[in-house]
C-alpha cells in the first residue's frame, strides 16, 4: 500500500516527531546537550554554515535532535506548514512573529481581547521603533474596514484571552489576504490539535507552550509555526535575536504533547461542568463559552474549532466570590489551564479593552 490514512489529532500527537533519523533504535528522542558541535574537518565546517536547517548541526543556538524533533511534532499537527522555530516562551514568540513582519511605519493591528504582554508589547516596545498598533472589536464583521495603506500584519486571539470571544478566522483571513497584509494567530487556547489555524488562512500560528503542550506547570516555552512564504524570515530573525530553547525543556514539551489529547477532553469535560453549575447559581451573570450554544460567538466557533470547549468567562463580579476586598472591578475566567492548580481568575476588563466595550458587561446587569 503506497498510501495511508490520514492520522487523527490524538494520533498525532503520539506519533509526531518521531523520525528515525532523530531517535534511532528508542522510542523517544533522548536529551542531546549540547553547545559545541564537532567537524570532521575545516571543509565540513564550512560547509555547515550554508545549510541553515534542522537536522544540520552547526552550534547549540541551532539546536540538536531533542529540539528539532519537538519542532518536528508541532509542524505535523498543522496542515501545509513548512516549519517550526521554537522559542524560551510564548511571548518571546509572538513578539518574534511581529518583529520579522514588521518595521518602522507599518500598522498593526491587533484584536481588543488580545493577551496582556501582546498588548504591552505593541504600546512600548513597537511603538518606540515605529510601529503603529491599533485595536479593534474582536466581534466586528465589517472586516474590510480596519485595513489602510499601512497595514502589514494582524494579531488575532480566538478565543481571545481571558474574555473568550471567537472570531471568523477564514473571513478576516480572505480580507487580509486581497491587501498581502500577514495574518498571525496566537492558538494558545485551542492548539492545533482542536484548531488547524494554517488551513484556515493564517500565515503564522503562535503557541504558548507552556501552558497545554508542556502540561505540567514546569517549563516556559513558545512556538511559531508557519509556511515556505514566511519561513526564512521567521528563521532568520529568531537566530539573529539569539532565541533558542534547551534540549531538556524541549525534552519535557515532547513529553507533554504525548498526552495532549488526554488532558484536553478532561479540561473540556470539567469546563462544563463548573460552567454548568454557575449557571444555575443566582449570582451568576452571563457567560462566554466557546461553541456552547448558550455563547454569542457559537456560530464562528462552530465554523473553526470543532470541539474546544476548555475555558469560559462570566461576568459575574469579583465581589461575589470569595477574595480581598480591593478588587471590585474584577469579573471572572474559569480557565482550564493544563497542570495548572487554577480554578477561576479575576480579570478586570474594562481597563483592558480600548477599541470597544467588553460585551460582558453593561448597567443593564
Amino acid at each position: 500500500m503506497s498510501s495511508q490514512k490520514p492520522q487523527k489529532p490524538a494520533t498525532k500527537t503520539v506519533t509526531a516527531g518521531r523520525k528515525a533519523s532523530l531517535t534511532g533504535p528508542v522510542v523517544n528522542v533522548p536529551v542531546w546537550r549540547a553547545s559545541t558541535h564537532l567537524y570532521e574537518n575545516v571543509a565540513e565546517l564550512e560547509a555547515g554554515k550554508g545549510r541553515n536547517e534542522d537536522g544540520r548541526f552547526f552550534y547549540g543556538r541551532r539546536g540538536s535532535p531533542t529540539q528539532w524533533s519537538l519542532a518536528d511534532a508541532l509542524t505535523e499537527m498543522e496542515p501545509g506548514a513548512h516549519g517550526t522555530m521554537l522559542y524560551p516562551s510564548g511571548v518571546a514568540a509572538i513578539a518574534c512573529a511581529l518583529l520579522s513582519v514588521l518595521k518602522a511605519g507599518d500598522v498593526l493591528l491587533m484584536t481588543d481581547n488580545v493577551y496582556d504582554p501582546s498588548r504591552s508589547l505593541a504600546d512600548g516596545f513597537l511603538k518606540r521603533f515605529g510601529v503603529e498598533t491599533r485595536y479593534f472589536d474582536p466581534r466586528t464583521t465589517d472586516y474590510d474596514a480596519l485595513f489602510c495603506d499601512r497595514t502589514r500584519a494582524i494579531l488575532l486571539e480566538s478565543p481571545g484571552s481571558l474574555t473568550f470571544e471567537m472570531q471568523d478566522i477564514p473571513a478576516i483571513c480572505a480580507a487580509a489576504k486581497k491587501r498581502n497584509v500577514v495574518t498571525l494567530l496566537d492558538n494558545t487556547w485551542a492548539t492545533s490539535y482542536f484548531h488547524t489555524a494554517l488551513d484556515k488562512g493564517i500565515d503564522m500560528a503562535i503557541l504558548s507552550c507552556t501552558k497545554y503542550i508542556v502540561g505540567h506547570s514546569d517549563v516556559m516555552m513558545g512556538s511559531v509555526t508557519t509556511h515556505d512564504k514566511l519561513w526564512t524570515k521567521l528563521r532568520h530573525t529568531a537566530q539573529q535575536l539569539g532565541q533558542t530553547v534547551s534540549p531538556d525543556d524541549a525534552y519535557l514539551a515532547s513529553r507533554g504533547l504525548r498526552t495532549l489529547s488526554v488532558r484536553m477532553k478532561a479540561h473540556e469535560t470539567s469546563a462544563f461542568h463548573i460552567a454548568n453549575g454557575c449557571r444555575r447559581r443566582p449570582m451568576s451573570r452571563p457567560f462566554t463559552i466557546p461553541l456552547c450554544s448558550i455563547a454569542p460567538d457559537t456560530t464562528f466557533g462552530n465554523a473553526t474549532l470543532p470541539v474546544h470547549r476548555d475555558c469560559f468567562h462570566s461576568s459575574t463580579p469579583a465581589t461575589r466570590l470569595p477574595q480581598r476586598p480591593s478588587s471590585t472591578r474584577c469579573n471572572c475566567s474559569a480557565l482550564a489551564i493544563a497542570g495548572a492548580d487554577l480554578k477561576a481568575l479575576p480579570c478586570p476588563c474594562s481597563p483592558r479593552n480600548t477599541g470597544q466595550s467588553w460585551h460582558g458587561i453593561s448597567p443593564a446587569h
